[in-house]
Parts: structure tokens; sequence; C-alpha cells
């Protein structure tokens, strides 16, 4: 199914190439081959080979060899690009994970000199201390790279003050295509024509460019064709064809004697086509002012935002931005998203999120109070949310998540990135959208969602098509054909910062002329005369509905499932919902969770978007698969911590924790269940007999040489620790302790009634932690209860014995059904096992149980979760407490965060009143249940513990406490650290008056 022959002799490149190359049959070159195939686009087209060069000397070889054998090379780097522009046959080369060294910075003079590789929001948080930032803010900027950047010209939400990437492009540093390495920078007249004279030139490529360029724009019958041809230079975002339209200032009828001639603003926007870029010089602005407003203007139409745009503009705010119902309905349901559209009134047709920034807060204030009576004086919005400061975070990430959200609308058709990224002047905008939306409608029977840059007259735009039909396909390219000609009436860009790839590069002959496409084509030529740079970009492209992601017309059945992905259309469905958008290769600097193991390897193989794919590849082929097959997917999603923050970090939430689990346990009929996977599930069956002699397995463990043999017989790493077995158990205890020591202490009022879950861990390893959890619910006035049931199916669920799993929720749902109420919740300690409950059990049951299932989730909390509602509730008060100071030092659990929020957590142990809380800003402590264990496994999760948890608790004083809910995390902290963290339960109990 994956056999992917290689005609090409890549072996005799090996020797002397020091990065990465893959271009073999072998599961893991296949499977990188395949995660190459597509980007953010619609487009997919396997590439020959991928290379990960380490130093421009193996990007040189890479040209030498892809020359000699007449193939493409593709620069890429995140990968998140919207036109097709980083899919094709030839070599991929991935820069992102060699390339990310920020080389200089010249803070005195605004400059810093960076790599491609480097993340634009990571150089800003670098720029920061030094009071400056780079300016340009894509949507994707938290894994956005300055090579990327540089290729699309990218602009984002401010650049109505900061400008595009073009602007702020000092020099840049590339590979020719005759192989010499050459910096591009700004030339005066005289430095201009002493290159065209072959001085101080590389080489003798370097010099046909200056000196070409100079006959061409000379030509004053070719600049007055490009003045016609080109968008109307008041539409600020242009990036169609080669931007030839940039020199004209140099070579006016009346020059200006001060412009300069820079090639670094032809490559910015030329995606890769005419150069390799290994290095660029950027310019630098001092950081905004400090106090920040953000009104969120509601509006029932979108023509009515549009106009409000034009008062914003008015205004001189800093950014003006659009969303309209389509995305804000989707973030009701989206876990992250839902969580950041408390200032959303009612169900707008479209919110203008403008901001504005002053070096005071009555500056701020009076601007955005300017702003909103000045929409009240036209009647324009029903509602003027304003937002301060960091409460403007929430409605930008709402914001920003738009484009990828979309893909939770369920159905065959999707939103199609085509239309998405045209570009008129701001004041054309609202009558160009109202016929655009005409257009759409009357002509295609299509409805437009809107998102984005207002402010720039640039409005994302998303119809909804089924790519898979031949009907769809036909829609999808008529309705582009037709968008180009109303883009052409109002002289605007069909591309805005998105960029021609292979999707509109077949429109700019249209859109530009026939001469200036041919000199588009000329430029091409004159710099990359094999063709090399990326082949089939920007001029002459393939058809742009040809190499789409599927075939048309061809039904894929969904796979048989344990889990019921029904919610999601099924698994392959799920798996399809990835845009692509790249939001899982965020960095520790960028924050969050998703994706601990990209993180930490910076390898796009380690990413949830590559699982997804290969996970696509795999259920969309229509033939048996192979042995190799497996491995191939297996190879993919071998890192997978099953973290669960895809669920709720990636907008379109792609749970890859569930599809990992259902993948493996396929997989194990195919090929039966490994032994340590066998040993790991069951867990609790190995503990229960364990925990009759104690003694012995905790003389074993602590033991250094027993443990590593013993480590070593079942495939765990050497160096790690096990937790210990308890003298008892939690059931035991709670079973024969004196019954008067379940008494409350405590009479502030009526008794309520808890059951608490003795999850598998707590019930062998924790049983501190539950007994100070029992007794802490006791002194505050609750009546404990531990009920019958099984374990909770996690040590199953993570090793991917999915159904054995399903018998376990099947058991407790139908154990705790009658028990389980609104009165009687029921409480658990480890974040792990109780929040199966929430999230895997009504997708085990069988239908006669979802109801149950459903109704039994509701009712289930974490002890954190439910003492901050009893705590807001007034039920539980600070005066339960002790006064005495200290501070607290909160590691969150992975399932905690996705599922669940680290702010019950800070609310309860808050409850002391002295007591200062702060959140760790750490992501998945790399243990990740018995993934930190295996061998295989062992150094990358310690590398992820480095990331942000090991230095945050080694910078700890002795006497401040550690928290973490997770037994996972706990172990981690004390093997990473020698530091003992607590779970929350035991703080609040000994800190009890």
């Amino acid at each position: 199914m994956f056999r992917l022959p290689n005609p090409v002799p890549f072996a005799s490149l090996l020797p002397s190439f020091d990065g990465e190359l893959y271009f073999d049959e072998s599961p893991a070159h296949t499977a990188q081959r395949l995660l190459y195939a597509t980007d953010a686009s619609v487009y997919q087209e396997i590439p020959i080979a991928v290379a990960l060069p380490k130093s421009v000397a193996d990007i040189k070889r890479l040209l030498r060899f892809a020359q000699q054998h007449r193939l493409g090379l593709i620069p890429r780097a995140a990968g998140t690009s919207l036109a097709g522009q980083v899919v094709g046959s030839g070599i991929v080369v991935d820069i992102s994970t060699h390339f990310g060294q920020i080389v200089e910075v010249d803070a005195g003079n605004r400059w810093v000199r960076v790599q491609p590789g480097v993340i634009r929001d990571d150089l800003n948080a670098f720029l920061k201390p030094h009071g400056l930032l780079f300016g340009p803010e894509t949507s994707t900027a938290s894994r956005a790279m300055i090579g990327g950047m540089i290729g699309n010209n990218s602009c984002g939400l401010h650049s109505i003050i900061w400008g595009t990437t073009r602007d702020h492009l000092l020099e840049v540093k590339v590979v020719l295509s005759d192989g010499a390495e050459v910096t591009f920078g700004a030339l005066s007249r005289a430095q201009f024509d002493a290159k065209c004279r072959g001085e101080t030139i590389v080489s003798p490529l370097e010099q046909r460019l200056y000196a070409q360029f100079r006959d061409w724009l000379s030509d004053p019958v070719a600049r007055q064709s490009i003045r016609d041809g080109y968008p109307k230079p008041t539409v600020t975002r242009r990036n169609t064809g080669y931007a030839l339209d940039e020199f004209l200032s140099f070579w006016n009828d009346q020059p200006d004697a001060s412009a300069t001639f820079n090639f670094a603003r032809l490559i910015a926007g030329s995606e890769g086509t005419l150069c390799f870029i290994t290095e660029a010089k950027l310019n630098l602005l001092p950081l905004p002012p400090a106090e920040t407003a953000l009104v969120c203007a509601h509006f029932v139409t979108i023509r009515e935002s549009l106009e409000a745009n034009l008062v914003a503009l008015d205004h001189q705010c800093a950014a003006s931005e659009l969303v309209d119902d389509y995305i804000l309905q989707l973030t009701k349901t989206n876990i992250e998203q839902a969580k950041n559209r408390a200032f959303v009134e009612g169900d707008p047709k479209a919110i203008l999120m403008v901001e504005f920034f002053d070096t005071t807060a009555d500056g701020v204030r009076r601007k955005s109070a300017a702003f909103v009576q000045a929409l009240q004086a036209k009647n324009l919005g029903y509602a003027y949310p304003v937002l301060f400061d960091d409460d403007t975070k929430k409605p930008w990430a709402l914001r920003k998540a738009g484009l990828s959200i979309m893909y939770n609308i369920p159905g065959k058709a999707k939103p199609a990135n085509v239309i998405e990224d045209t570009a008129v002047d701001v004041h054309d905008l609202p009558d160009y959208i109202d016929e655009l939306d005409k257009m759409a409608w009357e002509q295609h029977g299509l409805k437009l969602e809107y998102s984005a840059h207002a402010g720039a007259g640039e409005i994302h735009v998303l119809p909804l098509i089924d790519l898979k039909s031949s009907a769809g396909r036909t829609t999808f390219r008529a309705l582009l054909m037709d968008t180009a000609q109303l883009v052409k009436k109002y002289g605007g860009s069909l591309s805005g910062e998105h960029g021609d790839g292979r999707l509109r590069g077949e429109c700019i002959a249209f859109m530009l002329g026939a001469e200036n496409y041919e000199r588009c084509k000329a430029v091409k030529a004159l710099w990359d005369p094999h063709n090399t740079f990326n082949p089939g970009k920007v001029v002459d492209t393939p058809p742009m509905n040809e190499f789409l992601r599927s075939e048309a017309d061809v039904e894929i059945p969904q796979p048989n499932t344990v889990f019921d992905f029904a919610k999601d259309g099924g698994l392959l469905e799920l798996a399809e919902k990835c845009s692509g958008s790249g939001d899982c290769r965020k960095t520790e600097i960028s924050g969050g969770t998703m994706c601990p193991s990209y993180m930490a390897t910076r390898r796009e193989h380690d990413t949830t978007r590559a699982r997804a794919n290969m996970l696509r590849h795999f259920y969309t082929s229509q033939e048996t698969p192979s042995t190799a097959d497996y491995a191939a997917v297996k190879d993919v999603l071998d890192l997978c911590l099953s973290c669960k923050a895809c669920k709720a970090e990636c907008p379109s939430s792609v749970d890859m924790t569930r599809m990992k689990a259902e993948f493996t346990q396929q997989q194990y009929r195919e090929s039966g269940v490994p032994m340590r996977a066998r040993l790991v599930g069951n867990f609790t069956r190995l503990m229960s007999l364990a925990s009759k002699v104690p003694w012995a397995y905790n003389a074993i463990y602590d033991t250094p040489a027993l443990r590593r043999l013993a480590n070593r017989t079942v495939g765990f790493h050497p160096d790690r620790t096990m937790p210990a077995l308890a003298k008892t158990t939690l059931r035991q205890w709670f079973r024969s302790r004196p019954t008067e020591s379940r008494i409350p202490n405590t009479v502030t009022r009526k008794q309520t009634s808890v059951l608490l879950f003795a999850d598998e861990f707590t019930n062998f390893n924790d049983v501190e932690v539950g007994q100070k959890a029992v007794q802490l619910l006791e002194r505050l006035g609750y009546t404990v209860t531990i009920p019958e049931h099984a374990e909770s199916g996690r040590t199953y669920l993570s090793k991917g014995l999915v159904a054995d799993a399903q018998q376990l929720a099947i058991r407790n749902v139908t154990l705790l059904k009658d028990l389980v109420s609104d009165d009687t919740p029921l409480i658990g300690l480890e974040p792990s096992a109780i929040l199966t409950f929430r999230d895997e059990y009504p997708d085990l049951v069988p239908t006669d149980l979802k109801a149950t299932a459903q109704h039994i989730a509701k009712n289930t909390f974490l002890l954190e979760e439910w003492v901050a509602r009893e705590a807001d509730a007034k039920r539980i008060r600070p005066d339960a407490f002790t006064t005495d100071a200290r501070q607290v030092r909160v590691h969150g659990h992975c399932h905690q965060k996705a599922l669940s929020s680290m702010v019950p957590v800070k609310k309860a142990l808050s409850l002391p009143a002295n007591y200062t809380v702060q959140l760790i800003p750490s992501g998945c402590c790399g243990m990740a249940g018995s993934f930190g264990y295996e061998t295989e496994h062992y150094a990358l999760s310690m590398q992820i513990g480095e990331l942000v948890l090991f230095p945050a608790v080694r910078q700890l004083t002795d006497d401040v406490l550690i928290s973490a809910a997770g037994t996972s995390c706990r172990h981690q902290i004390k093997d990473g650290t020698h530091r003992h963290a607590q779970h929350p339960a035991e703080i609040l109990f000994d800190a009890l008056r």
C-alpha cells in the first residue's frame, strides 16, 4: 500500500550529506515522504525525497544533486502554506529542524540577523528584553518561520501599522542556482551600477540579475505595463506574481534620489522559486505602548461591520479584524475556544475587533470610547464590549483560530482555501464583499464565511465545497475564475498574503496581463534556468484543480472501530479534520501543551499533524494493508504521549490520543499484543497480586541492581525508578478504619454525600493521597463513600487495548448508574483515571448505556473542581484553613488541562487565605503513564521535562510547596529534580485548622 519506489540514486549523496535524507521504501523513509506530501492547502503530491539539511554546504550539495538529476528543490519551513507552495514531486528541504538560530542582534540600530527556521513568536520573545519586536504577525505566528514569512510576504493582524515582511527585510543571504552564496541588500544608484558592471559580485549570475533588471525596468513601456497591470497602489496587501512593481520608484520618470534597489523585495513573496534563503537581516520596531484596548463591536450584517471598519481606520486603530457568525457558532463547542468567547453578546452576524494602543490607561480608554461613540452616532452595531490589556488575548486567540476551527463543520462539504486571500482597497471592501457574496450564491449556490483583516482590505473568505466530488471540483475552479474577474474589476490582488503557489498561479496571466506574466516567467528563467527551485509554483503551474488530496467520486468506507466516532463522522473524518495549520508545532516558548514530543524534537514527524496525515493515508487506501504499512503508521504514532492536548488546543479538535488507541487496537488484531503492552494494561491485576506481599515488591524496586534487572525484563529503562506499593490499599484502609474517625469534626452546615473513585493508582501506590482526600472531605462536612467499581481502564487505553477498556467502561457505568447524581457526585483524584468517565466512557459504552454514561460524566469531578465549586457556593470557606503564609507552585496534568481547567486548581489551593498559588507554565511533564518508563522513550521523556518543568522546579526554594495532581507527574518531578510534589488533596488537608 505504501510502497514508494525511487529510481534516483540518492544513496550516492549520503556520504557527503551531514543532515538527514529520506528516500527509500523502508517504513521510516516511507512515512517521511508521505508526511511531506501535504501542507495546509488542499493539495497532495508525494515527494521523491525529504531532506533535513544541517548546513549551507548541505543545501549546496542538494542543489547540485537536484540539477544533475533534473529534480526540484522545495524549500519548507513550518508547512502552513495555504496555496500548495511546499507540495510537489521533488525533494522537500525542511529547514525547520536545523536552521533555527538567531545569529546576531543590534538593539541600538534595531535589526536582527536570523536563520530561516526561526519562529516569529519565539523571535519576539527573545527580542522583548531589548524592547523590540519583529512586526508582521500572522495568525500562525506561534509556529510560522521567518523563511516562510519571507516566501509569502506575510502580513498579519497589525499590518496597518507594522506593514508586511517585505517592508522589514533589510538583507537576505541566499544560495543562487549556480551554487553561489550571495547577500542582497539595499543599493544606491552608484552601487547598483557597479553590480551591473560586474564589480563587487560573487558570481556571473549575480551580475546578470542586476544587468537584466536594469534593461527591463529602464524601458518606459515596460514600466507603464507594470503600473497598468499590477494591483492599484492603495491595495497594501499584494502578492500576485513577482513583485516587479516594487522597483518602479527606482526607475520612475521622475526618479527618487533616495530610492534604493534591493532584490530582497523581489525575494519576499517569491515562494522559494528564485533561490534558497539561508539567512535574513530584519528591521525591528519598538514594542507597542503598554496600554491596550480591544473594542469588540457586534453587528447584524457583514456590510455594517465593514462600514464600521472605515470608522475604525479614521480613528487610527492598530488593528481591525473581522469574525463572522460561522466561526462564532463553532466556538461554542470547541473546548479551548469556548473559554475565549465570554465577550460575545447574543448571536451577532459579525464582530469587528478593533484595537487601540496608548502609553496611558486614560489615553486608551479615551480612544476606545471615542470610537464606540462614533459607531453609535452612525447607528452601526448593537453591542460594544471593551476589553483591556491581558483580557484582549482571548478574543485574539479566538480570531486566530478561525480558519482552522471551520474544519469542525460536519458533512462532506469542507472549508476550501481558494478565494480566501483576495485584497482590495479598504474603501472598496463593502461593495466588493457584497458583489462576491451575491456572485457565490447566485452562480455557485455557495454561502461564504468571512474573517480576518478588514483594516487592510483583505477578508479571508471560505466557501464550503465537497472536493471529493467531481461537481465540487468544478465549482472549486469556477469560483476562483469568477472571483478573479471581480477582484480585477476592483484593481485588487487575488492573493494578499497567502501567495499564488499552485492554487492561483494559473490566474496570474489574467490578473496582471499577458505581458506582465511573460515578464514573471522571464524572471523565473533568469534566476533559475534549470527550473530547480520549487517548480510549478507562481508560473507554469499545473491546473489548480489537479493533485488534490483525494480522488473524486470515490467512496471511502469508515473503518470499524471500538470507539464510537459518530459525532466526528467516523475515524477517517476525524483524521481529515486536520487542516494542516500546524498549531501542533508550537514550542515551549509559545506555551501550551500540544505537542510535547514536537517541542522536544522539533521534527515534523513528531507533530499531531503528521500523525493525522499518516492515518488519513492509511485509511483512504483501497488496498489491504501489509505489515510494513502498519509499521510505517506505528513509526509516526510512536512518540504520541496521549496527552490529549490536541483535543483542546487543536482548533479542529483532532483527538490523536483516541485515534492512536483505536489504530493500535486494530494493529493488535493483525499482529497480536506485545508482552509489555499487556503487562502495562494489566497494571491493576499485577498490583493486586503484588499488594499481598508489598514488602517483597518494594525490596526489589528499592534495590538499584534488582530494579535495573526487573526494568530491563519488561522493557523499562534501567534508570527509571518505580513507585512503591503501600502497606495497605486505599479500599482496605477505608473498610477497616474505626467508625468514629469517619465523623466530621466540623459542623458548619448540613452534610453532603459524595462518592470517591478509588482509582487503580491511588488504591495501590498513592494510598496516602487517598487517605488525606477522604479525611479532608469528611472534616469539611461531607459523607464519603467508596462505591463498588472496577478500575478506570486508563492503563488499557494508554496501550491501545480499547476493547478491554470498553468492558471496564460498561461495568463501571452499570455499577454506578443508580448511585451518581446531582446530589451525590463522583469525585476522583487521578486526572487520567477519573476523566475517562467524562471523555472516553460515553463513546465506549453501547447505545443503551450512552445516556447513563453522559449523566455520570456530567456529575463526575476532579477533587479540585468539586472543592472550587463548593467554595463558590460558600459551602467551603477559607476559615476552615490555616492563616499561615505559604507559596504553592502548581504543575497541571495534561488531561486536566485539556478536559477540565487549571482555574479550579488555583481556586481550591487558594482557600487558605495566605497561600500564594502560581501555575508553572509547563506543558506535559514527559512521563505520560508508561511512556516515560519505556527504554526507547526514556531520554525523550526527560528531555520534555527539561523544557520548562524541571528548571522551574529546581529554582524553587525548599519551603515552596509543589502541587501536581497526576501520579505520573509527581513521579517525573521526583526522578527529574529529586523534589517531592504533593497532590492538592494533601496540601489542603495539611492546611486544615
